[in-house]
């Protein structure tokens, strides 16, 4: 499988060298799994100080950016390669989930905008984007955070990224619920005991036990996961 490309479009390109650099991102750009480019929107601004942003007809707080270095950005980079998706975050949109990771690492080319200021000029949401994503209901001072999340997220769950890739597949929300509780050495801490089970070595009985836990640690956190039809007969049996 050829690597996934996202191009990544910013006003602070910096913010991702170290995010780039170290950790997963890092690790899936070395295997050659995943290539990120990032983008100066400054490089398409507009005259001579490079304007991206202007102020919103109508009136009001805040700034907006320019639908103009926008479109040539993406234009350009579309007239490269095509793009399966380009996806711009933002409050308003669907929120992010595992499912969606897992759609969005099978692909092959993303453009990623990161919003910054107030909003962005609504021609470019109309016109130039495929798909908007929230990361939930809060608002941070641009797109950049999320879309390190969002990369991140896509990144882990491409075969041959993480080390141990069963464990991507173990996470929350891969199956739909939390995931279960884990322990470590040492055995027992400060009077604190780990579940008998897990010392046992009889792998059925572990997998069941991992798996009523998970059950009954997201209808304590999360019951609202729960709803879907395909787990409404087993939340019943947890008291």
């Amino acid at each position: 499988m050829d690597a996934l490309r996202i191009d990544v479009i910013s006003v602070i390109p910096g913010f991702f060298d170290s995010p780039l650099n170290n950790g997963l991102l890092s690790i899936a750009r070395k295997k050659e799994h995943a290539e990120i480019h990032v983008h100066n929107l400054h490089d398409y601004g507009l005259g001579r100080y490079k304007q991206v942003d202007d102020s919103p007809f109508g009136g009001g707080a805040g700034m907006v950016l320019r639908p103009e270095p926008v479109f040539a950005c993406i234009e350009a980079l579309k007239a490269e390669r095509a793009y399966d998706e380009v996806i711009f975050l933002t409050p308003d949109g669907k929120v992010f989930d595992q499912s969606a990771a897992n759609r969005l690492s099978r692909m092959h080319n993303l453009i990623i905008l990161c919003g910054h200021y107030k909003a962005v000029d609504e021609r470019i949401r109309q016109h130039l984007i495929t798909m908007e994503i929230s990361i939930g209901d809060v608002v941070v001072s641009g797109g950049e955070i999320p879309a390190l999340l969002l990369m991140d997220a896509v990144a882990r769950v491409i075969p041959g990224v993480l080390g141990d890739s069963e464990s991507a597949l173990t996470d929350s929300f891969q199956t739909g619920i939390l995931d279960c509780a884990y322990y470590t050495r040492p055995a027992e801490f400060r009077g604190m005991k780990v579940p008998d089970v897990l010392l046992s070595g009889h792998h059925l009985n572990i997998e069941q036990w991992r798996g009523d836990n998970a059950l009954e640690r997201t209808k304590a956190r999360r019951p609202d996961l729960l709803q879907h039809e395909c787990f409404k007969d087993l939340s019943k049996k947890i008291t």
